[in-house]
């Protein structure tokens, strides 16, 4: 189970008996990576993770500049799946090292995006103060494929609470005059959006997911923005699996406040309770409100115990958890 994080790919293939597809793409700085995608329910639906070819752990942190990261790669990633002929594509967009709006992966599915002299704008997120024109390929080879994209965010694309300030930072967006000028780009890319191809991005929450990726994703491929949680869920079977259920088992590294607002746990929680099923989480570790999620929460292990021996070991701690579970759970 995942929530269109790190590892959805991995889970659905997992849960689906499907395939996984590697593939080279380049990078946000243009080197070569391998980037993953798999393919479920007999290849017509595709999952991908924008952080496989465009993510900032791909970039080395002395490296980090989002006026030049691109989401090039991202696009590429998304061609080979096309070219498998799927129908549906789901697209986890966290951890990115961009700041472009899509405007990469726009370019490598073919989309031109022209300054005022007609020359193809250079690759990042600086560049886009520059667009003056979007031209969408020659032909529309993505009218037959729906693209559902898992967002848990709700920022717009510009502004104070926008793709920029908030996630910029993060990415070597280091100064107040960088802030200001990548926000500004995202601007103006959003307004030539607006006014080429009739599409209204820049307020629309989860827009700024990213580095602007949502709002791309819209943009150039009419894709829908969607909670991530239930949309893996859905895609996972869940609903199915629990016919002929006694209790459901899920689990999570660290359960505090936040795993109650959209997170798998959550969500798989929910899905149990709907059913009348007793739910159950293990965790890796407490936070302040984990109490929030309202179900039993059993720990591997307390702080007392060293992070080295919990991580030594978590099979057998994670054995001795489900187990007092269970008991408890036919008590």
């Amino acid at each position: 189970m995942a929530d269109g994080g790190e590892g959805t790919v991995d889970a659905l293939v997992a849960a689906a008996s499907g395939e996984l597809v590697t593939v080279t793409v380049e990078g946000p700085l243009g080197t070569p990576v391998e980037a993953a995608f798999g393919l479920i329910e007999a290849g017509r639906t595709a999952v991908v993770e924008l952080a496989s070819a465009s993510g900032l752990t791909l970039v080395p942190k002395d490296l980090r500049d989002p006026r030049v990261t691109s989401t090039f790669g991202f696009g590429q990633l998304l061609d080979a799946v096309r070219r498998k002929g799927v129908t549906r594509i789901i697209a986890g967009i966290g951890g990115s090292a961009t700041n472009d709006g899509g405007a990469g992966m726009a370019q490598a599915l073919g989309f031109r995006l022209l300054d005022a002299s007609g020359h193809d704008l250079p690759r990042g997120g600086a560049a886009l103060a520059r667009l003056e024109r979007v031209l969408p390929p020659g032909t529309d080879e993505w009218t037959e494929v729906a693209v559902e994209v898992a967002v848990d965010v709700t920022n717009p694309l510009t502004g104070p609470q926008g793709a920029t300030y908030v996630y910029g930072p993060q990415k070597g967006a280091s100064s107040e005059q960088v802030l200001a000028e990548l926000d500004a780009a995202l601007s103006r890319f959003a307004g030539v959006i607006a006014r080429d191809l009739h599409r209204q991005v820049a307020e629309l929450p989860g827009a700024g997911a990213a580095g602007g990726v949502g709002a791309g994703l819209v943009a150039f491929l009419g894709a829908s923005l969607r909670r991530g949680a239930p949309l893996v869920v859905e895609a996972a079977g869940l609903d199915a699996a629990l016919d002929g259920a006694a209790a459901v088992f899920t689990g999570e590294g660290r359960v505090d406040a936040q795993t109650a607002f959209g997170k798998g746990p959550a969500e798989v929680v929910e899905r149990a309770r709907r059913r009348g099923l007793p739910a159950v989480l293990l965790a890796g570790s407490l936070g302040a409100g984990w109490e929030t999620l309202g179900c039993p929460v059993y720990p591997l292990a307390d702080d007392t115990q060293p992070l080295e021996y919990r991580e030594a070991h978590a099979a057998e701690l994670l054995e001795l958890a489900a187990e007092r579970a269970l008991r408890e759970l036919e008590a």
